[in-house]
């Protein structure tokens, strides 16, 4: 605490705040989702003890939901196995007392998903459950067509990046560059929208015809919901570490946020800037537990690769609330499946070749904001500067990088992410 901000952060009791709505309608929301996803696992429970075990684990669920509801007390999280239980415990002790309702958004926020981690890690028959396991599936699978075209898309961009299009030599060493901008501008939009991005920006992504008024048209229109964009400075960092050593190792590090289809187009961008030249090495930073619902732990990757090499049974077989709801899937088609295998053998190839490289950390879902990274994680901090550039994903991230701060909207950036701005050796 003593190397936040001394800006007001965003409080629970604000009604005119998401915060206010998160800790009255979301959060119940979400536990409530765990209690119904474990209710299902129960039925595959490996042993009479284990179901029993995960019916008491229920119950403490519905517990911390009825304390959230009731804007109890926060209580010290019971210690487990990691050692960040210490410092969440201090912290709630030099607030206290702090109550749901009336707290600090983002440290109760943090507290709420790291109890339910603890309740699940103090069993003897749960510690690996991942309780949003499920929801991340389910929503994965409802990105089918969405995988499928920005699959296809990719394949055709790595095969002309290896075998680049008999017109681009006679382009000028300048078109060459505005055209490889501006793909890595179309590649930057998509990791940034997600799946809520406009595939059809790639729908002729040639380094030809990438730069043709219709596609300059599209990602134009779509830049208007940008409110700062960088993404040109970010290429200019890159190119220029290239232009400086060719053969030199260039690293650059992605801070996680969603698994599921935001995490297939994170990779898919990773690849892009690999097969592009514009970086050797790909860091990603996932989370060590379940967090936030949605964030990405280790195995979502493993999942992942799963699910693409083998995409037939993934996306093209009724699941079991699929049979249970009466709905039908349709099959893959032979081509739809090689395109997703296609993409996920390269992946394959990439991570077995050192280029992309898994390394989560327990900071990540520490209570606190990101500004006390360089005095209580110097080893963590001297790693990320080791990176030509470092891409911090998703608003959770935003706002621990700000420390949740109130700021006034015309507050620099570089003066709201504090330590970690000018001078910090970051990048």
């Amino acid at each position: 605490m003593e190397h936040d901000t001394q800006e007001p952060q965003w409080n629970n009791s604000d009604q005119n705040s998401f915060a206010y709505q998160s800790a009255r309608d979301r959060w119940p929301i979400i536990i409530t989702g765990c209690i119904d996803d474990l209710h299902k696992a129960l039925s595959k429970a490996p042993s009479k003890e284990a179901e029993t075990e995960g019916k008491a684990l229920i119950s403490q669920l519905a517990a911390l939901k009825y304390e959230l509801q009731h804007n109890r007390q926060l209580t010290p999280i019971p210690e487990d196995v990691h050692p960040d239980i210490s410092r969440y415990n201090a912290e709630l002790a030099s607030r206290s007392p702090l109550h749901w309702h009336t707290a600090p958004w983002l440290f109760s926020e943090c507290y709420l998903y790291r109890r339910l981690c603890s309740i699940f890690l103090l069993s003897t028959h749960w510690k690996s459950y991942d309780h949003f396991s499920a929801l991340k599936t389910r929503t994965f699978r409802s990105s089918r067509l969405a995988v499928l075209e920005l699959s296809s898309k990719y394949n055709a961009i790595v095969s002309q990046l290896r075998s680049p299009p008999a017109d681009l030599a006679s382009k000028s060493p300048e078109e060459k560059a505005e055209a490889e901008k501006l793909l890595f501008t179309e590649m930057c939009e998509i990791s940034l929208w997600g799946n809520a991005t406009d595939l059809s920006l790639l729908a002729s992504a040639t380094y030809v015809d990438i730069a043709s008024l219709q596609g300059f048209e599209a990602r134009k229109k779509a830049e208007k919901n940008i409110l700062v964009n960088d993404v040109g400075k970010a290429y200019d960092v890159l190119a220029q570490a290239r232009n400086r050593d060719p053969k030199g190792e260039r690293r650059v590090d992605i801070v996680l946020d969603n698994s599921g289809f935001e995490l297939f187009v994170d990779v898919v961008l990773a690849a892009y800037l690999l097969h592009a030249g514009l970086a050797t090495v790909i860091v990603f930073h996932p989370k060590t537990m379940p967090w936030f619902v949605s964030d990405v732990v280790p195995r979502d990757f493993a999942g992942l690769f799963e699910a693409l090499l083998s995409p037939g049974s993934f996306w093209g077989e009724a699941s079991d609330e699929d049979v249970a709801a009466g709905k039908t899937v349709a099959a893959l088609t032979e081509h739809e499946a090689r395109e997703m295998k296609s993409l996920a053998e390269d992946w394959t190839q990439l991570y077995a070749e050192g280029k992309f490289v898994l390394r989560p950390h327990g900071f990540w879902t520490e209570g606190g904001s990101f500004w006390r990274l360089p005095a209580e994680q110097r080893e963590l901090v001297a790693d990320l500067k080791q990176a030509d550039l470092v891409v911090f994903k998703g608003d959770l991230n935003y706002r621990k990088l700000t420390a949740d701060a109130m700021w006034r909207p015309t507050t620099p950036f570089n003066q709201a992410i504090g330590p970690l701005g000018p001078g910090s050796g970051l990048r």
